[in-house]
């Protein structure tokens, strides 16, 4: 692909782009069709089916990057998703109408979803500014843990679905679901569905990932704000296709709970790009930059679980005032990114 000529790259990225909006924008109805049949809440469904199946274009960068010797452009990919994806929750809240996004969902699996990915953050900013020093020195430590931790946080999302500890008197969110009732489809068709659409985002998510990295390679961005800006962007969009299609079949907590569940999947994935990639632990070689990304992500996704909490039902701009913080906070740490970005 590093022969092909600008103009080509620009067009395969443009269909690759028409190709995950097409799968991902239908995605929630089949995801919500298996949530019925099984049981699970749609909440537990988003993170697990959809977050999972938006992950794939992430897990495939990070393996492609890490295997040509450019394993923090796969890092910064997956922390770039966790902040993108956030504050493509933010941009989508635009379209939910008079009401915040927060303020229409309300049950606990949506905040331990939240909270679990702050404290893999957290984790993965404490192994970057370890910097490879005792007691968690020896190769691969740092990614088992985070990857334990991440598979931890599904483990308890899916506890509290099943049994809530609590429940919000008034559930506004449950009059609007309602609203949108879908025909009962069959397992051979919902299966036959998942799979196809799964396939179309895996396969354009890796040739978004490849001809973003070739569009952007050429202006001469630096390997970590490449990973985190562009490469993130590319592979997120499937993320928001699937989150617009949730948010207009009103499927509010699928929407959040896809957007936490692809981020958790995500964090999963640095042990597979130290598994793959040679030389140093990719926690070693991260620095200032990566741990300024995870602290961008972690507070962006720290608004969002506060707003989830206080459920204010309060818009400014068409939009919560969480997410408007979302959407100044995330301009605010990419110029403090720019300034530490170890080449531009």
């Amino acid at each position: 692909m590093s022969t092909l000529p600008l103009p080509v790259l620009i067009l395969l990225f443009c269909l690759a782009a028409g190709a995950v909006w097409w799968a991902g924008t239908r995605l929630p109805r089949y995801v919500v069709s298996l949530s019925d049949k099984t049981g699970l809440g749609q909440g537990f469904a988003g993170m697990l089916v959809l977050g999972g199946i938006t992950s794939l274009p992430e897990l495939a960068t990070a393996t492609t990057a890490a295997a040509i010797g450019a394993p923090l452009l796969a890092m910064n990919d997956v922390l770039g998703s966790a902040a993108f994806n956030v504050l493509l929750l933010a941009m989508a809240d635009m379209l939910l109408g008079p009401r915040p996004l927060t303020s229409v969902v309300a049950r606990p699996v949506t905040l331990i979803q939240g909270v679990s990915g702050m404290m893999v953050l957290a984790l993965i900013i404490a192994a970057i500014t370890a910097d490879g020093r005792a007691p968690l020195a020896a190769p691969y430590v740092w990614p088992i843990i985070i990857f334990l931790a991440a598979l931890t946080s599904i483990r308890i999302a899916d506890r509290a679905e099943r049994r809530p500890m609590w429940q919000v008197v008034d559930q506004p969110e449950r009059a609007f679901a309602e609203a949108a009732k879908h025909s009962d489809i069959g397992w051979r068709r919902l299966s036959l569905w998942l799979a196809i659409l799964a396939l179309i985002i895996l396969a354009a998510g890796a040739i978004l990932a490849a001809t973003a990295t070739q569009i952007a390679g050429r202006t001469g961005i630096g390997g970590s704000l490449m990973g985190f800006l562009f490469v993130s962007a590319a592979t997120s969009l499937p993320e928001f296709s699937a989150i617009i299609g949730a948010i207009r079949n009103k499927r509010y907590e699928l929407a959040i709970g896809e957007v936490f569940g692809s981020n958790l999947f995500n964090f999963a994935l640095i042990l597979v790009i130290d598994l793959v990639s040679s030389g140093a632990p990719i926690l070693e070689r991260a620095g200032a930059f990566e741990a300024m990304a995870a602290l961008l992500a972690l507070l962006m996704s720290g608004v969002f679980v506060l707003g989830l909490v206080e459920r204010r039902d309060r818009t400014i701009f068409r939009m919560g005032e969480d997410s408007l913080a979302v959407l100044l906070l995330y301009a605010v740490g990419l110029a403090f990114l720019l300034g530490v970005s170890p080449t531009l």
